[in-house]
């Protein structure tokens, strides 16, 4: 028999009435499993899921945000980090997958708005993973700000397919903790490298629940928006000495983050196979935090994903030039016509639906949010499949003519006549990027 506390069924009771509503609008219960007009590769894989939380502590770390002008240094802390990780699991008679996570609902607080919102998860909290194999490790990363929980959508979905997901609380970053920007533009990629490192170490201790559950040679970063601006440069882009960040961070302590400095060389990982980045900031002027050296340091493959109307990210000179420029990477890009920047988060959850700032801060004014979401889970799934577990019979997914077609035609995955308002092109490594 499942027992429940007495908070969490008055919040499982009013979830259920928000999901009979979303349901007139065909939106799925849970976030990460999409609706019926997904394209193939999006629905769930054949894994249970289990989520549990981890507290990491990365020491000797400068407080940027207390930065001593007079002496043009800053004092050390120990940077503690919150991770959420979903992982194949077993789930044990009489148990199901559900769980509600709780985040700070974005924005100033305003009367008669919820300070928080919750989230309805297909995952069992502190289930015991699956044994016997090892599963490639997946770091997610989100923008300024957000929360480990903001891309339940992906999360939880990648890990039914046979993926360990980690999704970084980045402190100074998370809703309603959010402190000066300076922090995020240093921490924000040394963060996603100390998260990749203290879990590969995990993975390898016999008392973890970890242990033989990560494969530490096989992983890929996923940042949206912010944790796009990190993702690159853990990639291997390091940012430009004449950038809005190097400039903006004092005391030269994002000088080992340079491109072509033999400090930014020793932060290079081996084991990570790709990279997904989503509307990353940082590339568009007057930021201008990639220069052509630093982009040309991604060489490995790339699935970069954005809205061509993105007006904080920016398309043509932000994720565009990026991907334009990132010329040693066998790399893809999946472009959604008419978006805007929020083609990374889960879908506006009910708390945020009767305020428009609120509702702003998560959906777009022309697609459908789940719409999105599917999508993006279809061809991040084809992207990782391929290039983190090898199965080449996903390349055809990735293999598309630029416009998606009308008519009967359509792009492999996609049900007829659903291929609409996309365009995905896709280059190889060393290839000439064709005019547009």
């Amino acid at each position: 028999m499942i027992q429940w506390h007495h908070g969490e069924m008055r919040l499982l009771g009013i979830l259920f009435l928000c999901s009979c509503c979303f349901a007139q609008q065909d939106t799925a219960t849970y976030f990460s499993v999409p609706a019926v007009d997904a394209p193939e590769l999006a629905p769930r894989g054949k894994w249970a899921v289990g989520v549990r939380t981890v507290e990491l502590v990365n020491p000797h770390q400068p407080d940027i945000l207390r930065f001593d002008k007079d002496t043009g240094k800053a004092p050390v802390y120990d940077r503690p980090l919150t991770v959420e990780i979903w992982y194949p699991a077993t789930i044990p008679p009489g148990k199901e997958e559900r769980v509600i996570y709780e985040s700070a609902l974005p924005g100033t607080p305003r009367p008669g708005v919820p300070n928080t919102f919750h989230i309805l998860g297909k995952a069992l909290r502190d289930a015991i993973p699956v044994g016997g194999q090892a599963f490639p490790l997946v770091v997610v990363s989100h923008g300024y700000p957000g929360s480990r929980t903001f891309m339940t959508w992906l999360t939880e979905n990648l890990a039914s397919k046979g993926y360990v997901v980690a999704a970084i609380d980045h402190t100074d970053s998370v809703f309603g903790q959010q402190r000066a920007f300076t922090s995020t533009l240093l921490n924000r990629a040394a963060d996603q490298i100390f998260t990749i490192d203290a879990l590969a170490d995990r993975s390898r201790y016999p008392g973890d629940f970890l242990h033989n559950v990560v494969d530490p040679s096989r992983v890929a970063i996923v940042g949206y928006s912010m944790g796009g601006y990190g993702a690159l440069a853990t990639a291997g882009a390091g940012y430009s000495p004449q950038g809005g960040a190097a400039k903006t961070v004092p005391g030269g302590y994002l000088d080992g983050w340079l491109a072509d400095t033999k400090e930014f060389q020793s932060h290079r990982r081996e084991q990570i196979k790709a990279l997904v980045a989503i509307a990353p900031w940082g590339n568009q002027p007057p930021q201008n935090n990639w220069d052509a050296q630093g982009l040309a340091g991604i060489r490995i493959p790339s699935l970069f994903i954005a809205g061509d109307q993105d007006d904080v990210s920016g398309f043509e000179q932000g994720t565009r030039k990026a991907f334009d420029g990132a010329v040693n990477s066998e790399r893809y890009l999946l472009v959604f016509q008419n978006a805007r920047h929020n083609v990374g988060g889960n879908p506006p959850p009910p708390e945020a639906l009767g305020n428009f700032t609120s509702r702003a801060f998560f959906d777009e004014p022309v697609w459908r949010k789940d719409r999105i979401a599917a999508i993006d889970q279809h061809f991040i799934t084809a992207f990782l499949d391929l290039y983190l577990k090898g199965d080449a019979s996903r390349r055809e997914y990735l293999t598309l003519p630029v416009k998606s077609p009308a008519g009967n035609q359509t792009w492999k995955g996609f049900q007829p006549r659903w291929a609409l308002g996309m365009e995905w092109y896709r280059y190889a490594a060393g290839q000439e990027v064709s005019p547009q």
